[in-house]
């Protein structure tokens, strides 16, 4: 029999093994100029390894982003992304699919959004759905990571089919979220590009704006590799999809698997530091598409028992713009 000392050390390695597992070398991987174009930043996007990688900047002068050619109506889309390291506060880097161009006042979006933080403080991951234009329902929740985001490449992706979205880290999936009928309109529905950008996000990204970008420690890169586009791409006048022409390919996750839900909830119930559906402070009741987990609900509550408990008190929250009119902003 093991000592409870080597025991308890034996099981946590294998955790770290488990939450460690999944590579994106099998993905269909795509260069730049196959699948994408320069949003903004003039120079400060720069593509390396023949085309197959790309830097965004951040400087005194501008951020800088890049966007599908195409529309999408569901599919799998990730990146490789290596953060920049060191004082980071303000810094936003940002992965997500948005309609906001075309539908001004009802678009949906689906984000990963990384959120800089001082020297010695870890990046914070943060993800967040809009459907219907239901920017007034944030659906934010935020999360630490096993690992620092800045010292390597780690693959982040978005499955969105008709039913669910799911987000993962290294076949990791971290959050959830299923169609309802309590949801309503508010679930994505309408085809969607896929963005990346990097920008200042001084006003509320760390500690609610306290600590704020600083450029001399600019440029901040973000740099982006193993590009997947695999979905549905939409006619952007008709809004008709060639899901017919999709090939499928086993690397391409089609939801989750015992094993990926056991890891799934050990990352929930370790890692995350904010969910919505939890927040007592923010919702009475919480909203109907909510389903409760007494695991996470004790695990929050232990991390903010204000927010996520009984207290009578709370800080103020930011309840931010939609991503997207935050970026159209630095263009």
């Amino acid at each position: 029999m093991l000592p409870p000392h080597l025991g308890l050390f034996l099981t946590w390695c294998a955790v770290l093994l488990v939450l460690a597992s999944g590579s994106s070398t099998n993905l269909p991987i795509i260069s730049f100029d196959e699948g994408y174009t320069q949003l903004f930043g003039d120079n400060n996007l720069a593509l390396h390894g023949d085309g197959k990688a790309v830097h965004l900047s951040l400087d005194e002068r501008t951020g800088s982003g890049f966007a599908s050619q195409d529309l999408y109506l569901h599919g799998f889309f990730s990146a490789s992304i290596k953060l920049p390291s060191d004082y980071t506060a303000g810094v936003v880097v940002a992965f997500y699919m948005s309609n906001g161009d075309m539908f001004e006042k009802n678009h949906d979006e689906i984000d990963f959004e990384f959120l800089g933080n001082i020297r010695g403080k870890d990046w914070r991951i943060q993800t967040n759905i809009y459907g219907d234009g239901s920017t007034g329902i944030g659906r934010e929740e935020r999360y630490g990571l096993w690992f620092d985001p800045a010292d390597d490449f780690h693959q982040y992706g978005i499955l969105w089919t008709d039913s669910q979205i799911i987000f993962y880290v290294d076949n990791v999936p971290i959050r959830e979220v299923k169609r309802t009928e309590a949801m309503g309109g508010q679930f994505p529905s309408k085809p969607m590009s896929l963005y990346a950008t990097i920008w200042d996000g001084s006003n509320w990204a760390t500690n609610g704006g306290k600590y704020r970008v600083n450029y001399k420690y600019a440029p901040y890169v973000a740099k982006f590799s193993d590009l997947v586009l695999h979905g549905c791409a939409v006619d952007p006048i008709e809004h008709q999809s060639s899901c017919d022409d999709v090939p499928t390919h086993k690397a391409i996750p089609q939801g989750i698997s015992p094993r990926q839900r056991t890891k799934m909830e050990y990352f929930r119930k370790k890692h995350m530091t904010y969910s919505y559906c939890y927040d007592r402070a923010r919702y009475k009741v919480p909203p109907p598409e909510c389903v409760i987990n007494p695991r996470e609900a004790e695990h929050l509550r232990a991390f903010d028992p204000v927010t996520f408990g009984d207290g009578r008190h709370h800080r103020p929250k930011h309840h931010r713009q939609s991503r997207t009119s935050r970026a159209d902003a630095s263009l």
